[in-house]
C-alpha cells in the first residue's frame, strides 16, 4: 500500500524537477559580470598575446636576424606613432580611412540586403545572378581598382565603387545563406498567421535568417576594409587625402620600414576595433535573444 501511495508523489517530484529544469533553461542571467572577471577573461588574454608578440619582435631585432632597415624595432615604430600624434596627423589619417570604410559599408548594406532577399526569394533571379554573386565574392577586390580609376578617376567615388564591388556580394550571399537555413515550418506558420509578402519577410524571414545575415555583414565589412586599403595603396594621390593605405604606400616609397609597420599595425587595430565595438555586441545580442548566451 505504501508503494502505491508513494508512486504519485514520485511522479509529482519528477514533474516538478522537469519544470524546474525547463525554467532554468528559459531563465536568462542578467547580472553584470564582475570587473575582475572581465579583466581576467577578456582583457588579460589579448594583452598577454600582444606582450608576447612584442617580446618576440624585440628578441628578433636584438639578435640581428635582419637589418634594421628591414626589421625595425618596436621603439622605432612607437617613435613614429608619437611623432604623428605630436604633429596632429594621426587621428586625421585614421579617420580618413575609417569614414570611407564605414560609409562604403553602409552603402553596400543598403544595396546588398535587398539584393540578397531578391536572390533568395525569387528562383529566376537566383538562377540568373546567384552564380555571378558567388564569382564576384571570390574575385580579389584589388582587381577592381584599375578599371575604377579609369571609369571614375582619382576621387572618393572610385574608392566607394571598389568597396561596393567587394562588399555587396558578401552581404548578399550571407543573407541568401541565412534565408536558405530558415526552417520551412517557420514560413508555414507565418503564412498561417497572415505574415505574407513584405510582412512575412520582415517578421519571419529576416529574424530567422539573422545569424547567417550577421555572418555576411561581418564578412562584408572585412571585404570593405580590404578593398579600401587596396584602393588607397594603388590609387594614392594628394587629392584623395592621406589615409592608412596611402601611409603604407608612402612608407614603401620612402623605404621607411617603421612607417610601414606603423601603417600595418594601425590597419589591424582599426579592423579589430570595429569588430569589438560593432559586430561583437550585435552578435552577443543575437545569441542572447535566442537563449544561446546566458552569461556575458
Amino acid at each position: 500500500m505504501a508503494s502505491t501511495d508513494t508512486a504519485p508523489e514520485a511522479k509529482r517530484d519528477d514533474l516538478a524537477g522537469l519544470e524546474a529544469g525547463l525554467d532554468a533553461l528559459d531563465a536568462v542571467q542578467t547580472h553584470r559580470t564582475p570587473v575582475r572577471e572581465v579583466l581576467l577573461k577578456k582583457i588579460l588574454p589579448p594583452a598577454v598575446a600582444v606582450g608576447l608578440v612584442l617580446v618576440v619582435w624585440q628578441v628578433l631585432v636584438s639578435a640581428h636576424v635582419a637589418d634594421s632597415t628591414k626589421l625595425p624595432s618596436p621603439s622605432a615604430v612607437w617613435d613614429g606613432l608619437a611623432d604623428m600624434w605630436v604633429k596632429g596627423t594621426l587621428l586625421d589619417v585614421v579617420w580618413t580611412s575609417v569614414s570611407r570604410g564605414l560609409l562604403g559599408f553602409l552603402l553596400a548594406l543598403a544595396i546588398g540586403t535587398p539584393l540578397g532577399l531578391l536572390v533568395s526569394r525569387v528562383k529566376f533571379v537566383r538562377a540568373a545572378i546567384g552564380p555571378i554573386l558567388s564569382g564576384l565574392q571570390s574575385l580579389p577586390s584589388v582587381a577592381w581598382v584599375p578599371p575604377a580609376v579609369i571609369w571614375l578617376g582619382l576621387n572618393d567615388s572610385m574608392m566607394y565603387a571598389v568597396i561596393l564591388l567587394g562588399a555587396v556580394p558578401s552581404i548578399a550571399n550571407g543573407l541568401v545563406s541565412g534565408v536558405d537555413q530558415v526552417p520551412p515550418l517557420f514560413l508555414r506558420a507565418g503564412r498561417t498567421l497572415g505574415a505574407t509578402g513584405l510582412r512575412g519577410t520582415w517578421h519571419v524571414v529576416m529574424p530567422a535568417a539573422l545569424p547567417g545575415y550577421l555572418a555576411g555583414l561581418k564578412q562584408g565589412w572585412a571585404f570593405s576594409w580590404r578593398s579600401l586599403m587596396a584602393a588607397e595603396i594603388i590609387a594614392s594621390s594628394p587629392d584623395l587625402g592621406l589615409g592608412l593605405g596611402q601611409l603604407l604606400e608612402n612608407g614603401r616609397n620612402n623605404i621607411d620600414m617603421p612607417g610601414v609597420f606603423l601603417a600595418i599595425i594601425l590597419i589591424l587595430i582599426v579592423g579589430i576595433a570595429i569588430d569589438l565595438l560593432i559586430f561583437s555586441p550585435i552578435e552577443r545580442w543575437v545569441l542572447r535573444s535566442r537563449g544561446l548566451l546566458v552569461k556575458s
